[in-house]
């Protein structure tokens, strides 16, 4: 059977998956790009909650002391779980991710 020179569908896919997953892996392994595309809508890039949206929403923010005292395990279940008008960010976020970004929440500073 001679080939055409062209590359098959499973070549394409192959090079396509190489180029994207490395990026979206990374992008998924870096708090603040999990944050800002996560969680700034309602806590603003600052923590503080004062986006048009957080202060709708009435959004906690995360650099008060209310926050701080939670222990890492409550806030990565808010997180993953979900609470009051907080949607459920368990099935988009990884369990690894989440532990990530309650690590970035606490260096927000006021």
């Amino acid at each position: 059977m001679r080939r055409n020179g062209f590359p098959s569908a499973a070549g394409i896919w192959i090079c396509l998956a190489t180029l994207v997953l490395p990026s979206g892996l990374w992008a998924q392994t870096d708090p603040a790009k999990v944050f800002k595309t996560n969680c700034s809508l309602c806590h603003s890039d600052d923590g503080s909650g004062s986006s048009p949206t957080g202060k709708a929403m009435k959004a906690k923010d995360l650099r008060s002391s209310e926050v701080a005292d939670k222990t890492d395990a409550e806030l990565a279940e808010v997180i993953t779980k979900g609470r009051g008008k907080m949607p459920a960010f368990g099935a988009k976020i990884r369990p690894d991710g989440v532990t990530q970004l309650v690590a970035y929440i606490r260096s927000l500073k006021k």
